[in-house]
């Protein structure tokens, strides 16, 4: 009888561990803030992907009046967003949090390693900034990093370790039942079709990196997804 119930209540926990995040469903009053680098920061004014979704919202979801506020900080990476998650996320008091990071942790690695972020600290300084703003009552949206290069079919010479970053991200995802935003999996798709010519950059950045209009407009979309929209 006690190993019966012993092996209920594994299942039971096994069950909950991998069942599939609660939906985000925008609801009045809601405050979204999203949390990256020079990316995000970026996103926040002009063509952005963040006014994109204000204006989405505004025209769509008028009657909600939801806040959706920019805390992008130029050459981020996690361990900055630990340190400044209580003052730039949680004060403000979110009802949800879009975490758009890891490109500059594995880009500003490619010629020192040691100004990188090692994959260990990555995934737990992830779960940190995730610990927090859930503690706080913040539904969290974890994107994973997008490009750095636009070469289709991996010819991008940090596309591998990109892709490990990716794949940290959408454990954390998994492991803490968070809703992902696959951003890897959307650029990558989408200059497999879009980019025949095999330009560096121009289809969905300015720079290899950071994102032009469409770029911009790309992210917006996949994260409204994300969101119900």
């Amino acid at each position: 009888m006690v190993r019966l119930a012993a092996c209920l209540f594994v299942a039971i926990i096994a069950s909950a561990a991998s069942a599939d995040p609660t939906p985000i469903s925008l609801k009045k009053g809601d405050r979204i803030v999203f949390l990256g680098d020079s990316i995000t920061a970026g996103g926040n004014s002009g063509k952005g992907y963040i006014q994109v979704i204000r204006g989405h919202l505004a025209d769509k979801k008028k009657d909600l009046a939801i806040e959706c506020i920019g805390a992008g900080i130029s050459g981020n990476k996690v361990p900055d967003l630990q340190k400044r998650v209580d003052k730039h996320v949680v004060a403000r008091k979110p009802t949800i949090v879009v975490i758009y990071i890891g490109i500059n942790d594995v880009w500003h690695g490619e010629k020192n390693p040691k100004n990188g972020t090692a994959p260990a600290a990555f995934e737990a300084g992830l779960k940190e900034v995730i610990g927090k703003c859930t503690n706080a009552g913040a539904q969290v949206v974890l994107c994973t990093p997008s490009v750095i290069g636009e070469l289709p079919g991996g010819a991008n010479n940090l596309d591998k370790k990109l892709d490990e970053y990716s794949d940290i991200s959408r454990k954390v995802a998994k492991e803490m039942n968070l809703n992902l935003c696959d951003l890897r999996k959307a650029f990558v798709d989408h200059l497999q079709a879009n980019n025949a010519q095999k330009k560096a950059s121009g289809i969905l950045t300015s720079d290899r990196v950071h994102l032009n209009e469409a770029g911009n407009r790309l992210v917006a979309q996949t994260i409204l997804k994300t969101l119900g929209e």
